[in-house]
């Protein structure tokens, strides 16, 4: 399973989150953000990374211009796209950034959200399932519906987001499979400012699912 820390700030953070077992760390390329970081401040933390992991720079409403600048200059592996990008938006992007994952993140309101999935099919590699908040484009602490993910049908693999946390990551896990798992808040002291003990105990939840699973799974 992916295992993707958002809204990092900090080296030492960011390199102590991806020694414990993360796959993929996420910079919030938005300036409005309280976990904004600049195209330099990227650079210096990806240069500097002792372990290797996806580095996926977060942007919303913004031009395919200024993505690609920001990945030229950073060096990021992957971009999310966190506002209402469409589908063309996605497949113009992804044609000036070829071997640059592009995620596309849905913040669900309705169900019409998640059946509208769909027409990223052909434009995005990955999806990501968030909250919906009327101010706020992500890392808000809130939690989707996971009863109603269990009949979502993704016609991608996909990310669960949305307020998870370390005590509630057992429970929506047993509700839904996603592809890989996204946190930022509930890893977090204060935005942008990384809680190694919860990430720490994040990882103990994971292995702990996982071992759960096993043992279901062997005694069917």
């Amino acid at each position: 399973m992916r295992v993707k820390i958002c809204g990092i700030t900090k080296l030492e953070q960011g390199d102590a989150i991806a020694q414990m077992g993360a796959t993929a760390l996420g910079f919030i390329c938005v300036p409005s953000s309280p976990r904004y970081l600049s195209a330099a401040g990227i650079s210096a933390i990806i240069q500097r990374l002792s372990h290797q992991v996806d580095c996926i720079g977060v942007f919303a409403n913004t031009t395919v211009a200024e993505i690609c600048q920001t990945v030229s200059a950073t060096k990021l592996t992957g971009v999310q796209l966190h506002g209402n990008e469409s589908p063309e938006f996605c497949q113009e992007l992804r044609q000036c950034l070829p071997g640059i994952e592009i995620i596309k993140a849905l913040r669900v309101k309705t169900n019409e959200c998640l059946t509208n999935s769909e027409i990223y099919a052909d434009s995005v590699d990955l999806l990501l399932l968030d909250a919906y908040d009327p101010t706020q484009l992500g890392g808000t602490g809130k939690t989707l519906d996971w009863l109603r993910l269990q009949e979502y049908k993704p016609c991608l693999p996909w990310l669960l987001a949305g307020g998870l946390t370390p005590d509630n990551i057992m429970n929506a896990l047993s509700l839904v499979k996603p592809n890989g798992i996204d946190l930022s808040s509930g890893v977090e002291r204060s935005p942008g400012d990384k809680d190694l003990d919860k990430v720490a105990q994040l990882f103990t939840k994971l292995q702990q699912t996982e071992q759960l699973l096993l043992n279901t799974s062997s005694s069917l």
